[in-house]
C-alpha cells in the first residue's frame, strides 16, 4: 500500500505545482486535495481553502494528534529558469514552485494519514489539515481551523527538514517605531535632525542583547530590516520609521519581547504589528521525539518560522525536502525525499499510535 500512496503522492504533487496557489488563492488545489480524499473514500470537510478529515475510528477521551502542512505558495520570483507553475522531472528533481515548500511535506502527510485511516484502536486520534494561506500567516488558514477541528493534543507539521525533528522553532514579532526631531531647512542649522539622530538608536538596536538564551534556539535574534525618512532634498523630515524584525526563542513570550523594548528602546514609539506568532516546541521526551531519535533522526532548532507558531499544543516539524530551497529559484524536492518522508512518517507512528 505504501508503494501505491507514493506514486499517487507524487501525482498530486504534480498536479498542485500547476495549479496556481497564492496565499488566499487556494481554492483550484483544494480542490485537488478534496479529490485525493474521495479517491481514497476518506470522509472530509472544507472549510474555506482548508480541506482536512479525522480518522474513521476516533475515539473520544483519546489524545489527538494533528498532522498538517499547506497548499498555498509565496509568487515566483523573477530569477526563474524554469516554468514555476510546470512540474518537471529531471534527474531525480521533482521542480515546480512549492514543491519544496511544503508539497512534498503535505502530500507525504496525505498519505501517511491515509495509510492509518482504517485502523482500528490507535493509541491517538489523527486529525489532518491541509491549510490555507501560512505564507501569508493569512486569517483564514490553521489558526482559523482550531475552533473547527477536535481539540488537539500534540502535532506534527510538515515543513521540510531534511525529516530531521525540528523540536523547537522561533516566534515572530514585527515592530514599527518612529523616531521624532525637528524639521526644518536644509539650509539652516538643526541640532534635532531625525536622521542623525537615528544613528544612536541603530547602534543602541546592533548592540542590544536579551538575555535569557535557549538551548535549542539561541538567542532572540533582533534585525533593523527597513528604515525611511524625507521626501525631499531641501527639507529635513520631522520622523523616520524604522522596521524591526525580532526572532524570539523560547525562553521568551512574545508580549515579554513587546514589553522589553517598550521599556527600553530609545524611539519615540515602537508598536508590534502582532503578538500571536509565538515559539514553539516539543520536550525531548515526547513519545514522538524519542521515536525518532530511535530511528536516527537528529534534533535541532528552526529559525523559521510555520505554521507551529499559531498551535499552542506541543508541535514537531518535520518533513521531506531542505528548508534552503523554499522561496529559492527553479525550487525543487528530490523524488525519493518523498518516498523516504512517507516511509518515516509511517514508522514513526506506527511507534506511537499503534
Amino acid at each position: 500500500m505504501i508503494q501505491e500512496l507514493t506514486q499517487d503522492a507524487i501525482a498530486l504533487l504534480k498536479q498542485l505545482i500547476e495549479t496556481q496557489s497564492f496565499s488566499s488563492e487556494e481554492d483550484q488545489t483544494a480542490s485537488h486535495i478534496e479529490a485525493w480524499f474521495k479517491r481514497y473514500d476518506i470522509e472530509y470537510k472544507r472549510t474555506k481553502n482548508n480541506v482536512w478529515a479525522v480518522n474513521k475510528y476516533f475515539e473520544e477521551g483519546n489524545p489527538t494528534l494533528l498532522l498538517n502542512s499547506h497548499h498555498d505558495t509565496v509568487r515566483p520570483n523573477s530569477a526563474y529558469t524554469k516554468d514555476p507553475f510546470k512540474a518537471i522531472v529531471e534527474d531525480g528533481k521533482l521542480y515546480g514552485l512549492g514543491s519544496n515548500d511544503a508539497g512534498g511535506c503535505l502530500v507525504s502527510l496525505l498519505a501517511t494519514f491515509t495509510y492509518y485511516y482504517h485502523h482500528k484502536k490507535l493509541k491517538y486520534n489523527l486529525v489532518i489539515v491541509a491549510s490555507a494561506e501560512e505564507e501569508s500567516s493569512g486569517p483564514n488558514g490553521l489558526n482559523s481551523m482550531l475552533s473547527v477541528i477536535p481539540k488537539i493534543d500534540v502535532a506534527i507539521v510538515g515543513e521540510p527538514t531534511l525529516m530531521n525533528l525540528a523540536i523547537a522553532e522561533k516566534g515572530l514579532v514585527v515592530f514599527d517605531a518612529v523616531i521624532t526631531g525637528t524639521p526644518s531647512h536644509a539650509a539652516h542649522p538643526n541640532d534635532d535632525n531625525v536622521i542623525y539622530k537615528a544613528i544612536d538608536v541603530l547602534q543602541w538596536f546592533k548592540d542590544f542583547k536579551f538575555e535569557k538564551g535557549s538551548e535549542a534556539l539561541g538567542d532572540v535574534k533582533l534585525t533593523v530590516s527597513q528604515i525611511n525618512a524625507g521626501k525631499q532634498h531641501n527639507a529635513v523630515p520631522a520622523d523616520l520609521n524604522l522596521v524591526i524584525d525580532v526572532r524570539v526563542n523560547d525562553a521568551y513570550t512574545n508580549a515579554e519581547i513587546d514589553k522589553i523594548l517598550q521599556d527600553n528602546a530609545p524611539v519615540t514609539s515602537i508598536t508590534p504589528r502582532s503578538l500571536r506568532l509565538n515559539s514553539s516546541s516539543i520536550p525531548t521526551d515526547h513519545a514522538l521525539v524519542k521515536a525518532g531519535i530511535d530511528m536516527g533522526r537528529s534534533t535541532y532548532g528552526s529559525p523559521t518560522l510555520s505554521d507551529q507558531a499559531v498551535l499552542s499544543c506541543p508541535s514537531l516539524k518535520l518533513g521531506p525536502g531542505d528548508s534552503t530551497r523554499s522561496h529559492s529559484a527553479d525550487e525543487f524536492i528530490y523524488l525519493n525525499e518523498i518516498e523516504e518522508g512517507i516511509k518515516i512518517y509511517v514508522e514513526l507512528l506506527n511507534r506511537v499510535i499503534v
